[in-house]
């Protein structure tokens, strides 16, 4: 399992932006409350924990390989350009 919050935005440039910005989880928060176009947005990207396979493709590989407590480069889905911040890990 994963406890893992998101930022979503329309573009890569628009993410790598924010990125810059971004130095501890509560820049992050801050962030997904003011930029995120996900409903996530408002609990400040926070989407809980959620197990392997969950997420759409991209998105689960990324939760799976970043260091946990860093911003993740920007990653693309379906739904857009994504930052990602993994909270916690653990074996289910």
């Amino acid at each position: 399992m994963a406890h893992a919050s998101h930022i979503l935005v329309n573009s890569k440039a628009e993410a790598i932006q924010i990125k810059v910005l971004i130095n501890k989880a509560q820049d992050f928060e801050k962030f997904a409350i003011k930029k995120s176009t996900c409903p996530s947005g408002k609990r400040g990207g926070d989407l809980g924990w959620f197990n392997e396979g969950q997420m759409v493709r991209e998105f689960d590989n990324a939760v799976w390989s970043l260091e946990l407590n860093k911003c993740s480069d920007p990653v693309k889905t379906e739904f857009g350009h994504h930052l990602i911040w993994v909270h916690e890990r653990k074996d289910s």
